[in-house]
């Protein structure tokens, strides 16, 4: 901080000094100021230290900066004290720069003196010097090409005198005339002009190292005026019905007085540039040309200048557009057919085909076509098939049919009629074609010539990747020249789309056979790689499989395609398939290892490749990982059977539980104490004994409704004082009244149960029938007790399956069932062996007269 301070307070002082006579303490010299670019330059500082204030006694160092480049000189002290330093540069190549000379003091250099210095090249000399009138201000401009920039500030002037004869005497001197500064022209007011005579002019160039003067022009102002353009005012056809024309003009007010010279220009919608007839004079201002077509649209415009030809031409005039009379339309048509046979070969479906005419064949505008199956002739009626304004017409004929003729028509007439002849495509075919581009739109068709002679060809050709109609209609055209070997197709060809090509010969009699070939204008890339999937996989291959490119994506034919494979930690291989190919098969294959695969698809033009497919190869082939499975498989099943052998009890409980047997249960022999005092003998002598009777109700008979049909519900609830419902009871009707072999309705086999979920309670109820019947219907009898066991049907070690009434319909009305004596069975053998029931005491035994065996 003490430092900065001290440098500070040095720097004012300093400064100070040198505001009081900077001059005095030191100064810069250069020997010149303004220098060729790249000579060298000489310069000196001298410093007079005893001038200048706290440099005296103190070692002087002298520094320079050419703008802010350091550089080094040699110092000295000269005769008179004072402190010089010699600076040389050599190879000056700045246009322009500030060298500083410094003095050191204190460390910091500090600025004694400037000098300014400019390095540049003479002035070139001008070039092309033009002078033009302008008739309308009466002013001359002239125009000049400056040359080469010489980095130096220049002072440019054009000057001119008043001259005699080819200007070897100047006359007058004319006022220089000084352009702006960036500008190559200027402008001679009138007043300064000498017209009809001659003038000498030129360019003056002038900086610090040199002068340089144009070549002098000597002109006549008038010579070189610009005239105003002329005005066209008429054009008609001369005589009528010729191609030629006649055009009249008028010259601008301006340049009425000066003799002039014309062109005349014309073109139509179609040309791609002017058709120019030079060299009009007329002093009538009038003139005829011929060779235009008829009908067709021009535009004219015209221009004029001095007869003399220093003179400038004007502007075109204003267009003027103009019609041709029309004519008839002459030539004849190029025409292509195809037939199709229809409606068993009895008729012909035709499409006719055909070229413009040509532009000056049309004579006019074409207004429409005419297909007729007869030509035109006095006295007879022209056959007309098709009118159309289209280059195409489909149309149906005869089988027999063989000719049609084509005709064109404008405002003034037909043309002649074209005979087409529907000949049989049986000739010979070409020996050979192919192709090769000419440029991005359009295609050279080669082919040799078959060995008949042929009389023409026609080329056909479509693009493949069009959807729909559009593929199949195409383009084609006529080569007439019969001893041509090639042709240039332009006609709707696009780079990168594929192209079918057909060429057919045609002969006097007949229509060859069709050859052909495929083409591209230009080729590229394919825009997409195939559809790239993994087919099957093992231990050491892989078979891949892809998807063919689209057309319409291939831009060029698929040369070939090539696959990549790699290991994670392997080097990538590849192998070249043909373009046939869409499968492939990668060998040599590590097991248990990861591969990435992709796909390149080639043209000739270049490649694209697929995206990645990562598989990984198994650790052992798949017939092996299935005959393990198998053995796996079978060891599972024969230890599961093992199992299942060893626990065979325990098994055979988990899927079929053991039943107990009732008739092995202690209850069948059991009999309740209180039950003993009364006894009933049975009427069965098989097994006499004595028989407990319990509690029986006797329900009485309902008089209102006849009990419904098993298995079917109420559809009225019961009266009152009819039977009230028992749950889920076991029901046997009586039968002995009943024939022989035969069944109640709702009566249950012999020897079967119904086995209720709950407590079962076992009643036996007998009743007449409904009150008002003429014949005697058994009365069913109902048997109830509080007992859960399920009824048995016979005392046999294994009962029969249970079989629950519930589930079974009600019989069919004169169903014939088993014998009586099945019936008998099923009611002795329960009352018999059951010990509950052989307990039962029947009170009112008078009225059961249907229950036999009690």
């Amino acid at each position: 901080m003490h430092w900065n301070s001290e440098m500070l307070l040095g720097c004012s002082t300093l400064f100070l000094l040198l505001l009081e006579g900077a001059r005095a303490c030191g100064w810069v010299a250069v020997d010149s100021p303004t220098i060729l670019l790249g000579s060298t330059v000489t310069a000196s500082c001298t410093i007079q230290s005893n001038r200048c204030g706290g440099l005296d006694g103190e070692e002087i160092q002298i520094t320079w900066r050419l703008d802010s480049e350091s550089m080094s000189g040699s110092q000295h002290k000269s005769a008179e004290g004072a402190e010089v330093s010699n600076l040389t540069i050599s190879h000056f190549n700045r246009t322009r720069a500030k060298l500083w000379c410094y003095v050191v003091w204190n460390g910091t250099p500090q600025r004694i003196g400037m000098a300014e210095i400019h390095a540049g090249y003479p002035p070139s000399k001008p070039e092309n010097l033009t002078c033009m009138m302008n008739l309308s201000e009466n002013s001359l401009t002239c125009r000049w090409d400056p040359g080469l920039d010489g980095h130096l500030p220049a002072k440019v002037a054009l000057k001119s005198s008043k001259s005699r004869g080819q200007c070897e005497v100047s006359q007058e001197t004319i006022p220089d005339c000084n352009p702006q500064a960036g500008q190559n022209y200027c402008t001679i007011p009138r007043r300064f002009l000498q017209l009809y005579q001659k003038m000498d002019i030129w360019v003056s160039v002038q900086n610090a190292l040199g002068t340089a003067e144009s070549e002098h022009l000597c002109i006549d102002p008038t010579d070189v005026a610009k005239l105003d353009p002329p005005v066209l005012k008429s054009i008609q056809s001369v005589p009528f019905q010729t191609d030629c024309v006649s055009v009249a003009w008028e010259v601008a007010p301006t340049s009425s007085h000066i003799e002039q010279q014309c062109e005349l220009c014309y073109r139509t919608h179609e040309d791609p540039g002017w058709t120019l007839v030079p060299d009009i004079v007329s002093p009538n201002l009038k003139t005829h040309h011929c060779g235009f077509l008829f009908g067709t649209d021009y535009r004219f415009q015209m221009r004029c200048r001095r007869v003399t030809a220093m003179g400038y031409w004007s502007e075109w005039s204003p267009g003027w557009n103009f019609i041709t009379h029309e004519k008839a339309p002459a030539g004849k048509l190029d025409v292509w057919w195809k037939m199709t046979p229809v409606d068993s070969g009895k008729r012909a479906e035709v499409q006719l085909l055909w070229k413009a005419l040509k532009r000056n064949e049309r004579n006019g505008r074409i207004l429409g076509y005419w297909v007729s199956l007869n030509p035109r002739r006095r006295n007879v009626e022209l056959t007309a098939v098709c009118n159309t304004t289209e280059m195409q017409c489909r149309f149906s004929v005869l089988a027999g049919v063989r000719r049609v003729y084509l005709t064109a028509y404008n405002s003034a007439g037909e043309s002649a009629a074209t005979e087409v002849i529907f000949l049989e495509k049986k000739g010979q075919p070409l020996a050979g074609i192919h192709t090769s581009p000419c440029d991005e739109h359009s295609l050279w068709v080669h082919w040799e010539a078959p060995r008949a002679t042929a009389t023409g060809y026609i080329l056909e050709w479509r693009q493949t990747s069009l959807p729909g109609p559009a593929s199949r209609s195409g383009s084609w055209q006529v080569e007439r020249n019969r001893s041509a070997t090639k042709a240039l197709i332009r006609e709707n060809i696009e780079p990168f789309q594929l192209y079918n090509i057909s060429m057919y010969p045609l002969y006097a009699d007949a229509v060859g056979l069709p050859l052909h070939t495929a083409a591209y204008s230009k080729e590229k890339a394919p825009s997409r790689a195939p559809k790239f999937r993994l087919k099957s996989v093992s231990k050491s291959h892989a078979e891949l499989s892809w998807d063919p490119v689209p057309i319409e994506m291939q831009n060029g034919f698929i040369t070939n395609y090539t696959v990549f494979w790699a290991s994670t930690a392997g080097e990538e291989l590849r192998a070249v398939v043909n373009s046939s190919f869409t499968t492939f098969t990668v060998r040599g294959l590590l097991p248990s290892t990861m591969y990435k695969v992709h796909i390149m698809a080639s043209t000739a033009a270049g490649s694209t490749n697929s995206t990645t497919l990562t598989l990984v190869t198994p650790a052992l082939e798949k017939e092996i990982q299935y005959l393990l499975l198998f053995f796996g498989l079978l060891c599972v099943f024969l230890v599961v059977f093992i199992v299942c052998f060893l626990k065979n009890r325990r098994v055979k409980n988990q899927f079929w539980p053991s039943v107990p047997d009732p008739a092995n249960s202690s209850l069948s022999k059991w009999v309740p104490a209180d039950l003993q005092q009364e006894t009933l003998q049975t009427a069965s002598a098989r097994e006499p004994g004595l028989v407990t009777i319990s509690d029986i109700t006797v329900l009485e008979k309902g008089a209102e409704k006849k009990a419904p049909l098993w298995g079917k519900k109420d559809l009225v609830p019961a009266a009152a004082g009819s039977f009230p419902t028992l749950p889920k009871s076991y029901i046997h009707p009586s039968s002995s009244d009943l024939p022989s072999g035969s069944r109640a309705p709702g009566e249950a086999r012999p020897g079967s149960y119904v086995n209720g979920a709950g407590a079962v309670q076992y009643a036996k109820v007998v009743a007449e029938g409904y009150r008002g019947q003429q014949q005697h219907v058994p009365s069913p009898l109902y048997i109830r007790s509080d007992s859960t066991q399920p009824l048995l049907s016979e005392s046999t070690p294994s009962p029969k399956p249970y079989e629950n009434l519930w589930f079974h319909g009600a019989p069919q009305a004169g169903l014939h069932c088993q014998s009586s004596q099945e019936d008998e069975a099923f009611l002795e053998e329960p009352l018999i062996n059951f010990p509950l029931l052989q307990g039962l005491k029947i009170d009112g035994a008078e009225d059961l007269h249907d229950f036999q065996r009690f």
